[in-house]
């Protein structure tokens, strides 16, 4: 009987699904995920989904298929997908997508002995696999000229045109010069959003159907090696992060963002009269995370660029390119902080929208800690490290914050009541924020020309009386409030 922590010996040649079959499997299931996910709502179509995605890494290794290991993982995937079937939530979603990487594992004969075994195998199927269609459709074509020509320019066109999608979503300028190119008829029916998704799910469904597993290391062995269905070698990261093409996408990447930053610095900073037909707000208060998404993508790329070891690494012509790009990465995060406070000048603030400020805070210091890992020759454990410690500190600020006192007193005093202009008070939103909004609360019942019912405050006096009745519900913050009611007399009761 087939030991299921044990790997199987490689299949050979003849029982094997080549690889022409195993893209036109890949394009099924992707045209089987746009039936099933575009423009719908998710639900029992994930579990089918699934299921087809499991059959489809079955057929394509029918060769090295093992009734037990088969049952196992049939058995496996539907225990996970039992949850999603009652209801799809994150939860159950996790489950679908934990459940479905260890039945391919299972099915595809990949060693699970040890818990580092199966990180590993998740590691290979969510992180790195779909990386590897590209490398494998230009190794299946075996043409040297067109391998190194589409290689080198792979990258740098594809995440180029990602990213202008991300500005011409973010700034309505680059939107309409790309507007303006006028494209002809058939381009213009391209669904340019359509078109990302099926690139999206070819990359993820790719690992199932042309599975590439790594070996653990042996204590003998000089270097690891991948056991593949097809017994052919392979990296982490295919040709197309090597130098040259590394070298042209940071080229063209400091020009598109050159461009962006540009503009943020003479109508966003500068306050330059817009074109007509763009308002300052909609240049303003449009597109923050948007440019916050190509942040991150641009981290996801330095880090894949330049990791160690890396041919880019020790390049003295990609580092300093490098370092420009993470500044205006920066500088974009920068930009994409003064929007969102720009918007909330006019529609006040909320816990989400201070939620988003860290957030792009904890995005530019993440940033800055790449640059120092790329300046200090240290290894991605170490920027993992010194992430989770920037965030532990964040975490740990945010817990001394009177968030809700902020807010409540933000709100009011920018309110259109108070300063003129912007929108007006949201009394109801201020109840919501609990005892620590009473202050503000007290001064907008105060506010001439309003007439916001008591009801909301009288809740929240008895909510605080209720927290401060016993010493066992003591705390220093409502203790702090509780002199401030204290010392301030019940004014609002003429209040309507």
């Amino acid at each position: 009987m087939t030991d299921l922590a044990s790997p199987l010996p490689d299949v050979q040649s003849g029982e094997r699904a080549p690889l022409p079959i195993k893209l036109a499997m890949a394009l099924g299931l992707a045209a089987l995920a746009d039936f099933l996910f575009y423009g719908e709502r998710i639900g029992i179509s994930l579990a089918l989904f699934a299921v087809a995605l499991l059959a489809g890494s079955a057929l394509t290794h029918l060769g090295g298929l093992d009734r037990r290991r088969a049952l196992t993982a049939a058995t496996v995937l539907t225990v996970a997908l039992l949850p999603a079937i009652e209801e799809l939530n994150a939860l159950s979603l996790v489950l679908v997508i934990a459940g479905l990487g260890a039945s391919a594992a299972v099915l595809t004969h990949q060693d699970l002995s040890r818990l580092t075994d199966g990180l590993r195998a998740f590691r290979d199927l969510y992180l790195i696999g779909p990386f590897r269609l590209t490398g494998d459709v230009i190794r299946m074509t075996n043409a040297r000229a067109l391998t190194t020509g589409f290689t080198l320019w792979l990258v740098p066109v594809a995440f180029g045109l990602i990213f202008l999608y991300l500005f011409a979503a973010a700034n309505p300028l680059i939107e309409r010069w790309i507007r303006d190119l006028n494209p002809t008829e058939a381009t213009s029916h391209i669904n340019l959003a359509r078109t990302l998704f099926w690139a999206l799910v070819l990359s993820v469904v790719w690992p199932f159907v042309h599975v590439r597993w790594r070996r653990r290391k042996e204590p003998a062995a000089v270097s690891p090696q991948f056991v593949t269905d097809d017994a052919e070698p392979a990296s982490d990261f295919p040709d197309i992060f090597g130098a040259a093409a590394i070298l042209r996408s940071l080229i063209l990447f400091n020009l598109l963002f050159a461009l962006q930053t540009l503009l943020d610095v003479i109508y966003l900073w500068g306050n330059a009269e817009l074109p007509s037909g763009i308002s300052y707000a909609d240049y303003a208060h449009r597109g923050a995370y948007p440019l916050i998404a190509t942040a991150l993508l641009a981290a996801g790329f330095v880090l894949a660029a330049m990791r160690p070891g890396g041919p880019a690494e020790t390049s003295t012509v990609i580092r300093p390119l490098v370092y420009l790009w993470v500044g205006q990465n920066v500088m974009l995060v920068i930009s994409s902080m003064l929007r969102l406070y720009r918007y909330m000048e006019i529609y006040l603030l909320t816990g989400w929208r201070i939620a988003a400020l860290v957030w792009m805070l904890l995005v530019a210091i993440g940033l800055l800690l790449i640059v120092a890992r790329i300046a200090l020759k240290q290894s991605n454990a170490w920027l993992v490290r010194m992430n989770l410690i920037a965030l532990a500190t964040t975490v740990y600020i945010c817990g001394l914050i009177n968030f809700d006192a902020i807010i409540a007193d933000y709100n009011v005093t920018h309110s259109k009541e108070v300063s003129g202009k912007g929108v007006n008070l949201d009394i109801n939103y201020l109840y919501t924020l609990g005892p620590q909004a009473l202050p503000a609360v007290n001064q907008a019942l105060l506010l001439p020309g309003t007439n916001f019912a008591l009801c909301g405050r009288n809740r929240l006096l008895s909510i605080q009386a209720a927290d401060t009745a016993s010493w066992r519900s003591w705390g220093f913050r409502s203790w702090r409030l509780q002199r401030w009611l204290d010392s301030h007399p019940d004014r609002p009761s003429s209040a309507g």
